[in-house]
């Protein structure tokens, strides 16, 4: 099937006005001179009962108008994602360095930040506990009164103690992943002003407008209709802007000041105060026959999701349910725990523990080749998923398993390194290394109602305008939504007006998050654009007397037959219906075929679809220093359709580069990271030659049938990497990153 606008890289939606500066970002949104500036004082206690709070000092200094506390929180001074369990403001205790203790509002940043050096706090420090393991034992010190595990997972399969007793070889391991920065290069930011309908208006850099609302509305006390969140141009999120960053601090000014205020988090404070990526301690053990067939796997996951809930119940369950990987291991038994301690607040990071348990369990694929002298990649093609086979959670896959095509796309490539890239052998201070690893991914929530909504409309001038509530945080979901409503409507999508994530005119689309936008989105935009095409082509068929079948839509025009001659443009049909009181609108909705899991077994179908992938990496060790410089990444993902493919290949080389932080470099250590000096990520210099190769094995339910690449693109990266190090230096790691320091130290083991 030809198509027009998809699988075509059109110049990206609004990509003219962000080169220009023409669409600010929170910092730059102008406001009125009186506008205030607002900071926030945080705790620089891990664990303590907050005793008293003197702001009277503060209030003396020339330019401040307030002070608030958890006392002038009108509302619910609760928020969370899936736990209501984090103050905006403390009120009775602190859990982590950085916790919110009082907000400023001053007429300047000199005056604020005066402000807040001036508020006196009283502590009764409490025995703070930061090991998630140590924070399970009877006797810890509770973070929360109800307990420090947050959640559970359980999830089994089969009969695993039998099966391992028939493997002919079993790998015991653990590993371990550290907390990790999402390092925006937009630190967070708002801005807000009260409207002359006494709503609160705030642009917000976000991933989910709609969220905020919600939790803004019931910090205040408010109706919804009384807040309207715009997301501002935002430069990049991860995950880090799902949780409430600066929105609550602007909501509760406006509520209590009525005037323009902004909050602007500085890099120090971004990374004092944002969320991190999990650390995972993993427990992985896996058996296999002499062919190397996998017959079992048991696992024990323990998720350091610091001192509030955010996205850890999210990320345990998503962990557990990945951690067979893309493999068909019909025997398994894993238990998932999130854990709270008085560590800084872990949320969601690009693939939600997905990273984390594939670096597990793609040590786990290479160990056991080496084991039984089996190559790495027959390995995976052996037990690679196939249309129907059962993943870990019982769920049968027909179509779009792509997992099989990938790994033949990247053999070539594999094979040759083989044969060439150590043809040289190793240098006289180095040595060479080939890793694999492969991925799937289930796209959208897990097992929960994972909604979106859309709207297309034609005004009276015959201008088609889409409303979709997914913010695009750079990924370049606006233009995708949009030549998906194009390809429908037969217009350049460049035509088609964006109202995008401003919830005054747009539904609820959900998170731009779990790689969802794309296929959940996208149906919906699809929905919504179809729906408008059946009402232009019912209107046009009694203005042109001519049956509905014979009539399409093509550049702004209904056209009858050719023998004809008639046609009649979108402004007059929109102008006729305006007339007789009928809108020409369609709305569109999706919600995936999910099924909850079972909350003994695990078992269920979590997801509508899956994407799959494999990268290939090669490595230098230098045996000298340690370090490891990865020359080559050749990465194939089944995307199902790439709608955009220069957005896709994009996603990939992005989801490399994080994926190189993830495996050689990045790591926060709390107390001692406090700025981009103390934290490395990846470079320009430090960048590898990226070969994609996008593979489409049509998602039947998807949009045109795409699935999505965002999260996938950098799951595969570091255990190849990692895979590739212990193929050179004859030794593994087990615990990342894999520094220079620990790279030395393998090398000398």
């Amino acid at each position: 099937m030809g198509f027009k606008w998809i699988d075509k890289n059109i110049p990206k939606i609004g990509v003219r006005d962000l080169a220009r500066g023409c669409k600010p970002f929170s910092d730059d949104i102008r406001l009125p001179d009186d506008a205030l500036v607002l900071k926030i004082l945080r705790s620089r206690r891990s664990h303590a009962r907050l005793l008293g709070l003197e702001v009277a000092e503060a209030l003396q200094i020339p330019g401040v108008i307030g002070v608030l506390t958890g006392k002038d929180v009108p509302g619910r001074n609760l928020h969370g994602l899936i736990n209501k369990d984090q103050p905006l403001l403390a009120e009775d205790k602190v859990r982590f360095v950085g916790e919110p203790v009082a907000l400023v509002a001053a007429e300047d940043e000199k005056s604020a930040r005066e402000a807040v050096g001036a508020i006196r706090v009283t502590y009764e420090d409490l025995a703070p506990v930061f090991d998630p393991e140590k924070a399970l034992e009877n006797d810890a010190p509770l973070v929360h009164k109800k307990g420090n595990l947050l959640f559970r997972r359980t999830l089994r399969k089969g009969d695993v103690a039998k099966r391992f007793a028939q493997s002919h070889v079993i790998v015991k391991r653990s590993y371990s992943t550290p907390h990790l920065e999402h390092s925006c290069l937009e630190p967070d930011a708002g801005a807000g002003y009260v409207d002359q309908n006494g709503t609160l208006v705030i642009y917000a850099s976000t991933q989910n407008p709609h969220y905020d609302q919600k939790e803004v509305s019931g910090i205040l006390g408010l109706q919804g209709e009384k807040i309207r969140i715009i997301q501002a141009a935002t430069g990049g999120g991860f995950g880090s802007k799902l949780d409430l960053t600066v929105q609550g601090f602007i909501g509760l000014a406006l509520h209590h000041f009525r005037r323009p205020a902004r909050l602007v988090f500085s890099r120090e404070e971004a990374f004092l105060a944002t969320t991190k990526r999990h650390p995972l301690k993993i427990q992985m053990e896996s058996g296999a026959t002499r062919d190397g067939r996998l017959l079992a796997l048991r696992a024990r996951v323990v998720c350091d999701t610091g001192a509030y809930a955010s996205y850890g119940i999210a990320v345990a369950t998503r962990a557990a349910v990945h951690a067979t990987g893309p493999y068909d291991i019909k025997n398994v038994e894993i238990e998932s725990l999130a854990v709270y301690t008085n560590n800084p607040v872990a949320g969601a990071m690009r693939g939600f523990g997905t990273p984390q348990m594939a670096f597990a369990s793609e040590s786990q694929m290479d160990i056991l080749a080496h084991e039984l002298g089996m190559d790495p990649l027959e390995i995976r093609k052996v037990n690679a998923l196939r249309p129907g086979s059962s993943t870990a959670t019982g769920q049968k896959l027909s179509e779009s398993v792509g997992i099989l095509e990938t790994l033949n796309a990247i053999e070539p490539h594999y094979r040759k390194a083989k044969t060439h890239w150590k043809k040289d052998g190793d240098s006289s201070c180095g040595k060479k290394g080939i890793g694999l690893g492969a991925m799937m991914y289930g796209i959208g929530n897990t097992g929960v109602q994972n909604p979106s909504s859309a709207r297309a409309e034609v005004d009276t001038k015959g201008r088609v305008t889409l409303f979709t509530g997914a913010a695009d945080i750079g990924q370049g979901s606006s233009t995708v939504l949009a030549q998906i409503a194009a390809e429908v409507l037969c217009l350049d999508p460049h035509e088609i007006q964006m109202v995008v994530a401003d919830t005054k005119w747009t539904a609820s689309a959900g998170a731009s998050s779990a790689s969802r936008q794309t296929y959940i989105s996208g149906n919906a935009v699809r929905a919504a654009a179809q729906k408008l095409l059946d009402v232009l082509l019912a209107e046009a068929a009694d203005v042109l007397k001519t049956p509905r079948t014979d009539l399409v839509l093509k550049e702004g025009y209904v056209i009858g037959p050719e023998e004809t001659h008639r046609k009649v443009s979108l402004s007059e049909l929109a102008e006729m219906a305006n007339r007789k009181g009928r809108p020409l609108s369609g709305e569109g909705y999706f919600d995936p075929e999910t099924t909850r899991l079972d909350l003994e077994t695990g078992q269920g179908d979590p997801y509508a679809t899956y994407a799959f992938g494999c990268q290939l990496a090669l490595v230098d060790v230098d045996e000298l220093t340690g370090k490891v410089s990865v020359s080559e990444v050749v990465a194939a993902h089944d995307v199902g359709k790439a709608i955009h493919p220069q957005n896709v290949e994009g996603q990939i080389q992005g989801g490399v580069a994080m994926g190189l932080g993830f495996a050689l470099m990045e790591k926060y250590i709390p107390g001692v990271t406090d700025s981009m000096g103390e934290y490395q990520v990846p470079t320009c210099l430090d960048m590898p030659r990226i070969t994609t190769i996008i593979l489409e094995d049509p998602e039947p339910t998807g949009p045109f049938g795409a699935k999505g690449v965002g999260e996938p693109a950098l799951i595969p990266t570091a255990p190849a990497v990692l895979n590739a190090i212990a193929d050179a230096v004859g030794e593994r790691i087990y615990d990342l990153p894999a520094n220079p320091e620990k790279v030395r130290v393998t090398l000398h083991r």
